[in-house]
């Protein structure tokens, strides 16, 4: 492993049992193996920064909790974050609130489909994708990615014909989860102007966007240009980055006036966007201040990654690691080990015991997968393939 020379201790072992988590105290409720080393859902186990929690202390001792108001400072730092890290302009008016990403992805299907309406995912991906799709009485389509030397790319014949056929709606993951690729510009533009031309609206979950490891670069859908951003609704948000997913809060950002318009009066129809006080002070001050640190935690991050591939190319041959180009999940093939989902699942879970998101949860194309979360100290990540690895000797 490799040390950094880092201003934030990203190696500090943080006591998360009984802090009501559900990673961590979840585990038996969702998993099934409440001793398992939690490596799964999409929060890491570093502290969030420092500038964030005295922001929120500071709050918490004017002791006062009412309605919050968001402060024009709350958009312009979200505005000057997307400028300064991926050279996108936003004005703020295309700025709308809602409680989290999943949230806004459900609102849209609900702002701009009807019942029985056709939507494309691109699974293997995030799931509640699906049910997005599904608990509102629309139809799932499948375009379905393609494994292309190690990495997982867009399949633009099929989405092409999924578009043709009528379909109103595209949910993208950019960057992808849990593949973990940056989409190009190339591929982006791509897909956008099949979008175009078949009026298909991109509906774009670009929460990883800021978790991007060097040389690759997120491209928001709507930067490419001013016809594509009028056909794209865009959402972002600190959780993942700043490991603040419990407080809620996200933005949607819409160049459109009148697709904006029919998002917020869906919004406030169901009354969910009041928002958290301290969701929007933490988001504020990320956003303000969060260079640094992200800058430092995606060094970190890749040093995880290396260590994960040495130690399974090294201990673990019957398992490939999708080399991530994007986030702190890990996409690991599984295939080799010949075991079918359930027995796979036996044995992450209960003979190596970690816990894995089984890769069949993220739709066709994740059967033989699993989703491991590297969002850890270096030492939490040893200790999990240290238990995988025993796990094998002992097959």
């Amino acid at each position: 492993m490799i040390t950094l020379n880092m201003k934030f201790d990203f190696d500090q072992l943080i006591e998360r049992k009984g802090s009501s988590c559900i990673k961590w105290d979840g585990m038996h409720k969702f998993l099934g193996a409440a001793e398992a080393l939690p490596m799964w859902v999409a929060d890491m186990d570093f502290l969030t920064p420092p500038y964030i929690t005295g922001a929120i202390i500071k709050k918490a001792r004017h002791g006062v909790f009412g309605y919050p108001l968001r402060e024009e400072s709350y958009f312009t730092s979200l505005m000057d974050w997307l400028q300064r890290r991926h050279q996108w302009k936003v004005e703020r008016n295309w700025i709308s609130f809602c409680p989290g990403v999943v949230p806004a992805v459900n609102i849209a299907v609900l702002a701009y489909t009807e019942p029985g309406d056709k939507i494309i995912v691109q699974p293997p991906v995030y799931f509640p994708f699906f049910t997005a799709v599904t608990d509102h009485k629309r139809t799932l389509t499948y375009n379905h990615l393609i494994m292309q030397n190690g990495r997982l790319c867009m399949d633009f014949t099929g989405l092409e014909a999924l578009a043709k056929d009528g379909a109103k709606m595209l949910i993208l993951s950019n960057p992808h989860n849990p593949g973990g690729s940056v989409w190009t510009k190339d591929e982006l533009q791509q897909m956008a102007t099949i979008c175009l031309k078949y009026n298909v609206l991109i509906v774009s979950d670009e929460i990883h966007c800021d978790l991007i490891f060097k040389p690759f670069k997120h491209t928001p859908v709507a930067s490419l240009s001013h016809e594509i951003s009028m056909q794209t609704i865009t959402t972002v948000a600190p959780s993942k980055t700043f490991n603040l997913s419990g407080f809620s809060t996200a933005s949607v950002i819409i160049e459109n006036d009148s697709l904006r318009r029919n998002f917020n009066a869906t919004l406030d129809h169901l009354h969910i966007g009041g928002g958290n006080i301290f969701g929007n002070i933490a988001s504020e001050e990320a956003y303000t201040h969060g260079d640094v640190y992200v800058d430092e935690l995606m060094d970190y991050l890749a040093t995880n990654v290396e260590t994960l591939e040495k130690f399974v190319l090294e201990y673990l041959p019957k398992i490939k690691v999708i080399r991530p180009e994007s986030t702190f999940l890990v996409w690991l093939d599984c295939t080799e080990m010949e075991m079918n989902d359930k027995e796979l699942n036996e044995f992450f879970l209960h003979k190596a015991s970690v816990g894995f998101n089984p890769g069949i949860m993220f739709g066709p194309g994740g059967e033989g997968f699993m989703r491991m979360n590297i969002g850890c100290p270096a030492s939490t990540l040893v200790q999990g393939l240290m238990r995988i690895r025993q796990a094998f000797a002992e097959i």
